[in-house]
């Protein structure tokens, strides 16, 4: 018998002091029985990092790229259903990323895990070519640290501010730092 997803929920509250943006947003967080803690804050943090201000050119959302190897981690499609952008997290397959980037407008990829340095430094030249791309490296400590975020029912406050994102759920809070490794800030 398959194992189902698990589903998780949670109040996300965004404050981008950088940019002057604030928004909330309720998630439903259906995760994969092989998905880790660490990974599907991963995805709540990229959805909250790149939430659109309005829904004008679509909504960002929730894919199955667990479920779909054609499909992201997220992604935001506009009303025609062209691709805006394309999320993906881990250290995709270089061939994915480049096709990603033919297809979307835009394309970014969180990276994190002990083998992120090594995975980036073997892709850097295969998708150097891209103009479309933004690669973000998660340091492992503050990876572990938002992955002991993670519940069944979350509220969550994101701060940007200074280039440095605070998460915070109840008493308990965490502060990363990503590292651009290809794009950065627009």
């Amino acid at each position: 018998m398959a194992l189902k997803a698990t589903i998780h929920k949670a109040k996300v509250q965004v404050s981008d002091l950088d940019q002057n943006a604030y928004s909330d947003h309720e998630l439903t967080i259906a995760r994969h029985p092989s998905e880790t803690d660490e990974r599907m804050m991963i995805r709540v943090l990229a959805f909250a990092l790149n939430a659109p201000s309005n829904n004008d050119l679509g909504a960002l959302e929730m894919a199955k790229d667990m479920w779909d190897p054609d499909e992201p981690a997220l992604w935001q499609k506009d009303h025609t259903g062209l691709l805006m952008h394309w999320i993906e997290l881990g250290q995709p397959d270089e061939k994915r990323i480049i096709k990603a980037c033919g297809r979307s407008k835009r394309v970014t990829v969180y990276t994190y895990g002990g083998a992120a340095s090594a995975w980036w430094k073997g892709a850097a030249d295969k998708v150097a070519k891209a103009r479309n791309l933004t690669v973000w490296q998660i340091p492992d400590e503050q990876c572990e640290q938002l992955g002991a975020l993670a519940d069944r029912s979350m509220d969550l406050q994101i701060t940007v501010q200074d280039g440095a994102i605070y998460i915070s759920e109840g008493d308990r809070s965490v502060e990363l730092t990503l590292q651009a490794l290809c794009g950065g800030p627009d």
